[in-house]
C-alpha cells in the first residue's frame, strides 16, 4: 500500500538573517501525524563580492542538505560565466572537489512574477557545508546578475524507511555570527507586495509579468514556470479541463505516484493544464552524481520538486516523469500519469510532448539498461495512447524562435520533424541529456517500438550438435537471449516445424518440449508488447532413440614392446557405428579414455595371468549408447614349457621373465609352444651379437626375425600374430645359425585367451 504524505509550506527566517529557508510541515491532515519524519527544507545563502565579475561564498557550515543550485533575480536574465560549488559530506567530513553547475537552462517564455533565474539543481548527497564561486565569462561585458545566492535543499524524511537510513537526522545550523555565515537578505523587489500578502497565481502566461523577487522568505504562492510553448494555433492551446485518458496499445509500466515519493501538494496548489495529445517524448537528465543509492531516489525527486517550486518559483516540478538508474519510474508534474499534462521541460515544445528525466549526469557515463528499459516502456505507453509509433517521426509546432544544440533553426509557429522519442538537445541548445545518453536513444526507440531485438537461440539442452544438426532422444530445452529487456516483451513461443508447442513469459530465457521421432526445425518467436513478432534462426534437430552398435567387438591383440608380468603391451581394437551420427567411444574399464568416432584402436598394457574386462561404450549425438564388455587374459609361456630340439642353454638374470631364459647357437635348434588363444608374441633378448630365427605358425614358416640390436634389450616382444577368434595354434622358433652371430636368446611366448 502506498503511504500518502500531505505537507504545507511555511517560511522561517533565522535571527540575524544568516539563513533563509522555507519549510514544508505537516498539514491538518489527521493521518499525517508521525508520517512526516522530517519536513523538506529549502534555504538560501547570499553570495558576496563584486557584482560585475565575481561573487563567492567562503566555506560555510550549514544545516543538512542534499541538493543545491544558484539562483538570481530576473527569470529572463542569463548568467554568462561559470558557477562552481564544493560541499562537505556529513558521512566523511571531507570536502568534495569543485563541481560545475549547469547554467544553460531552458529560458522561460512567459515567466510568472515570482520566477527567478537559476542553474540546474545538483544532487550532492547528505552534506553540511558549502563553498561557492561564480565568475563572469572572460571577454564578456555582461555583468553577473543581481541577487545571486546558493539555494540548499534538504529533502527531509517522509517514510519510515528513510527515517532509518544513515544520516537522516538533521545537522545544526551555522552559529549566528560565524565568520562563514552569509546573510541571504536582499533588497525587496519593487514588484513584490513586501507585506507577506499572498500573490494570486498568474499561471505564467502573461507576457507582461512583473520581474520576480530575489527572496525566498515570501509566502507567495508559486507561479507557473511559464516554459510551456507559446500558442501556435487554437488546437495547441493547453486546457484546464481534465480530459479522458485514452487507452494505450501497450501496458502501463509501474509508476511511483506523487504520494509515493512524498510530494507536498500544498506548495503547488495550482491546477494542472492539459495538452490535446502527446506526439513526442523528450528525454532529459537531471545532472548531479550518479553514485546515489536508488533508495535515495524519492529524496532526489522531492528535492527537484522543491527546487523548481520554492527556488525557481515554478507552479510544479517541470518534468512529467522521472526515472532512476534502477529503472524506477516516478510521476512528475501532477495531473494524471495517463493524461497529456502540460509540462515545463523542453523550451518551445511542451504543448505537444511529455518529458522524462533520468536522475544523474550522463555526459560521460551511459545510462543503465534498467533506466533505458523504463524510458522505452513509458514512451511506448504514452505514445501508444495516441496511436504513435515510438520508432517513427512526427511534426511538432515550434512555440519559440530559437536554435537547438545542432544549430538547427526553429521559427515560432512553424512545424518541424522530430523523432517520436527525442533528446532535449534536439529541441533546445543544451547538451542534455548528455553525450553518453543521447547515443542510446536509438536503442530506446527500438526497444519501445519492437519487434524484439537480438533474439537468438544460444543452446539446446538435451541435444548435442554435430555440424549444423542437433540430435536428441526427444526431450529438449531451448535457451535464448534477446537485447530487448523482458519488461517490454509479452511472451516467447517455442516453434517446432513452424508450430507453437510451448509459450512462456517475456522475462523467461528457456522453455522445454518433447519432440516426436524424426527430423524437425526448432525456433523461438518473441512477441513484443506492441504485438510485433521476431523469430530466431531455425535449428535442425533430429529426434532418435536407436543406440549405436559395435560392428567389431572390443578385442585385445599383442603388440611389440617391452613385456612385464604386470604390463604386457597390447592393442585394444574396436569399431562402432550409428544409424545417425556417432559421437564418441569411451573406455570404461580397466581404465578410462574417450575416443573420437573415427578412432578404432588404442595402445594399452594388460596384466598377465589375470582375466581383465575391457568395457567400452559407444555414444551417438542424441545420447543413446551401447556397451560391450569382453574379458581377456594375457598368458606368459616360459621357455621351459616349450618342446625343445637341439642344444639350448639355460641362463639366469633378473632381466629375464621369471629370472631365466634359453640361449642357443646351434643351427636348427628349435622351441615349440602349443596354446589356444587369439594372439601371440615371441619374447626375446636382443644385443649386437644376436642372430636370426625362423618363425613357423601351425607348421608354416611365416617370418625370419633378426634379433641384432645396437643396444642390449630384454623382454622384447619382437614378433606378433593375431587371429579373428580364439583357436589352437602352434608356434615354432628355429635357430638360423647366422654367420658370426649365431646365438639367439628367447624369454618365452605370450598369448591372449
Amino acid at each position: 500500500m502506498k503511504r500518502r504524505v500531505w505537507l504545507t509550506l511555511g517560511a522561517v527566517v533565522l535571527g540575524g538573517g544568516g539563513v533563509t529557508y522555507a519549510v514544508a510541515s505537516p498539514s491538518a491532515d489527521p493521518g499525517a501525524t508521525g508520517r512526516a519524519k522530517r519536513p523538506v527544507k529549502v534555504y538560501a545563502l547570499a553570495l558576496k563580492g563584486t557584482a560585475a565579475d565575481r561573487q563567492d561564498l567562503a566555506r560555510t557550515d550549514t544545516s543538512q542538505f542534499s541538493m543545491l543550485g544558484v539562483s538570481w533575480t530576473g527569470a529572463t536574465t542569463r548568467l554568462h560565466g561559470t558557477a562552481q560549488v564544493r560541499t562537505r559530506s556529513t558521512a566523511t567530513g571531507e570536502w568534495s572537489a569543485w563541481r560545475d553547475l549547469e547554467l544553460n537552462v531552458d529560458p522561460l517564455e512567459k515567466p510568472g512574477r515570482r520566477v527567478r533565474g537559476a542553474s540546474e539543481p545538483l544532487w550532492v548527497g547528505s552534506s553540511n557545508g558549502v563553498q561557492v564561486q561564480v565568475v563572469r565569462k572572460n571577454g564578456t561585458t555582461t555583468a553577473l546578475p543581481k541577487g545571486l545566492e546558493v539555494n540548499l535543499v534538504d529533502p527531509g524524511v517522509v517514510t519510515d524507511a528513510e527515517a532509518k537510513a544513515p544520516g537522516s537526522e538533521p545537522a545544526a545550523f551555522v552559529a549566528e555570527g560565524s565568520p562563514d555565515a552569509t546573510s541571504s537578505s536582499t533588497p525587496a523587489d519593487p514588484a513584490s507586495p513586501g507585506d507577506g500578502t499572498t500573490v494570486t497565481p498568474t499561471d505564467g502566461q502573461s507576457a507582461t509579468s512583473p520581474a520576480p523577487t530575489d527572496t525566498t522568505t515570501s509566502t507567495a504562492t508559486p507561479t507557473d514556470s511559464g516554459s510551456a510553448s507559446a500558442t501556435a494555433s487554437p488546437s495547441a492551446s493547453p486546457s484546464p479541463t481534465r480530459p479522458t485518458a485514452p487507452p494505450s496499445t501497450v501496458p502501463e509500466p509501474p509508476i511511483v505516484d506523487r504520494a509515493g515519493w512524498g510530494a507536498d501538494e500544498s506548495i503547488s496548489p495550482q491546477a494542472p493544464e492539459y495538452n490535446a495529445d502527446v506526439k513526442a517524448v523528450f528525454v532529459h537528465h537531471t545532472d548531479g552524481a550518479n553514485d546515489y543509492s536508488c533508495t535515495d531516489s524519492p529524496s532526489i525527486v522531492r528535492s527537484i520538486y522543491a527546487y523548481h517550486v520554492q527556488v525557481e518559483g515554478w507552479k510544479d516540478i517541470g518534468y512529467n516523469f522521472l526515472v532512476d538508474k534502477c529503472g524506477t519510474l516516478f510521476e512528475g508534474r501532477k495531473g494524471g500519469v495517463d493524461l497529456p499534462v502540460l509540462g515545463a521541460h523542453t523550451y518551445g515544445w511542451n504543448r505537444e510532448a511529455a518529458g522524462i528525466a533520468v536522475l544523474g549526469d550522463y555526459t560521460t557515463t551511459s545510462a543503465s539498461n534498467a533506466a533505458l528499459a523504463s524510458i522505452a516502456r513509458l514512451a511506448a505507453w504514452k505514445l501508444g495512447q495516441y496511436g504513435a509509433d515510438p520508432a517513427g517521426t512526427t511534426q511538432l509546432t515550434a512555440g519559440a524562435t530559437q536554435k537547438n544544440f545542432f544549430s538547427t533553426s526553429f521559427t515560432a509557429g512553424s512545424t518541424y520533424t522530430f523523432q517520436r522519442i527525442s533528446g532535449h538537445r534536439d529541441g533546445y541548445n543544451t547538451q542534455c541529456p548528455g553525450n553518453s545518453l543521447y547515443p542510446q536513444l536509438p536503442t530506446i526507440r527500438a526497444w519501445a517500438a519492437g519487434p524484439v531485438q537480438g533474439l537468438k537461440v544460444t543452446s539446446l539442452g538435451g541435444a548435442t550438435a554435430s555440424g549444423s544438426t542437433y540430435y536428441t532422444k526427444g526431450a529438449i530445452t531451448a535457451h535464448w537471449t534477446a537485447t530487448t529487456p523482458g519488461s517490454l516483451i509479452k511472451s516467447f513461443q517455442l516453434l517446432v516445424d513452424g508450430k507453437t508447442v510451448a509459450t512462456t513469459s517475456g522475462t523467461a530465457t528457456s522453455v522445454g518440449a518433447t519432440l516426436p521421432l524424426g527430423s524437425h526445425t526448432i525456433a523461438v518467436r518473441a512477441v513484443h508488447q506492441s504485438g510485433k513478432t521476431a523469430t530466431s534462426s531455425a535449428l535442425n534437430v533430429v529426434a532418435e532413440t536407436t543406440a549405436p552398435t559395435f560392428t567389431t567387438t572390443p578385442r585385445l591383440s599383442l603388440r611389440s614392446g617391452t613385456v612385464n608380468t604386470s604390463a604386457v603391451p597390447v592393442t585394444l581394437g574396436w569399431k562402432a557405428t550409428d544409424d545417425k551420427a556417432l559421437q564418441s567411444v569411451k573406455l570404461l574399464s580397466p581404465t578410462t579414455a574417450t575416443f573420437s568416432p573415427a578412432t578404432t584402436s588404442s595402445s594399452r598394457t594388460a596384466k598377465s595371468g589375470t582375466a581383465t574386462t575391457w568395457s567400452m561404450r559407444a555414444y551417438d549425438y542424441a545420447g543413446n549408447y551401447r556397451t560391450s564388455s569382453p574379458a581377456y587374459t594375457p598368458v606368459i609361456l616360459q621357455e621351459s614349457s616349450a618342446t625343445k630340439t637341439g642344444s639350448w642353454t639355460s641362463r639366469s638374470s633378473t632381466s629375464y621373465l621369471g629370472g631365466k631364459s634359453y640361449s642357443s647357437a646351434s643351427k636348427g635348434a628349435s622351441l615349440t609352444w602349443t596354446f589356444t588363444g587369439r594372439s601371440a608374441a615371441w619374447v626375446v633378448s636382443r644385443a649386437s651379437s644376436s642372430g636370426q630365427a625362423y618363425v613357423y605358425v601351425d607348421g608354416t614358416k611365416v617370418a625370419t626375425v633378426d634379433l641384432k640390436s645396437a643396444t642390449t634389450l630384454y623382454r622384447q616382444a619382437v614378433w606378433t600374430k593375431s587371429w579373428s577368434s580364439s583357436a589352437k595354434h602352434t608356434i615354432k622358433i628355429v635357430v638360423v645359425g647366422t654367420s658370426g652371430r649365431p646365438t639367439i636368446t628367447t624369454d618365452g611366448l605370450v598369448y591372449i585367451k
